[in-house]
């Protein structure tokens, strides 16, 4: 095969990046959300378990931010939760849903007096890492029976997508989830439901 012929062929195979809006369904709907909720029930650590589910599909919680959240982050008396982004992202404090709080002060008398800074603990009493935080959304999952495969990513974007559903302009979700660019935005706003609403009425 000539020379350039090979050349044409590989670049033929290149693949281009794919664009958000064509990727496979990556996030958890609102509803998906409440179902993997009751895969909770059960557990000793109900309550903890929730909470960690809860704070990250509402504030849109990377793995890492989860891990790192510290009991000084949490602010009952307001109904405020500090939350430290990562990845050079922006840190906001963002007001706690009634929900999230009735659940975080079970989860507290649970906890008892721990001296180590960390908001969440193991039954061990220690930090969380990536790889027990990816277990457990799975298994709960599976308990919940989801139907799918579910990992802790899925419910960051589920937050940025039921929020962009919900209307709010890019500004807002931008901010809400710390993200300095808001190309990385887009991908909510721009594939959102509500944005075709009513085109054939």
């Amino acid at each position: 095969m000539p020379r350039s012929s090979r050349h044409s062929v590989q670049s033929a195979r290149a693949q281009a990046p794919v664009d958000a809006h064509e990727r496979t369904r990556d996030y958890l709907t609102e509803a998906e959300f409440r179902v993997l909720l009751q895969g909770t029930k059960g557990s000793r650590a109900r309550w903890r378990n929730t909470a960690m589910l809860l704070l990250t599909f509402y504030h849109g919680l990377r793995v890492s931010e989860l891990c790192h959240l510290k009991y000084r982050d949490l602010d009952l008396a307001h109904g405020r939760l500090w939350i430290a982004r990562l990845k050079g992202s922006l840190s906001t404090e963002q007001p706690l849903l009634a929900e999230e709080l009735r659940v975080l002060k079970r989860y507290l008398t649970q906890r008892g007096d721990s001296q180590l800074p960390w908001l969440f603990l193991t039954e061990r009493g220690d930090r969380f890492t990536r790889f027990a935080i990816n277990y457990l959304v799975r298994i709960t999952g599976e308990r919940a029976g989801v139907g799918f495969h579910v990992y802790p990513h899925m419910l960051r974007h589920g937050c940025g997508y039921a929020l962009a559903n919900r209307g709010y302009d890019l500004r807002v979700i931008q901010d809400y989830l710390g993200h300095r660019d808001p190309k990385h935005t887009t991908r909510y706003t721009r594939t959102a439901a509500n944005r075709f609403e009513g085109l054939w009425e």
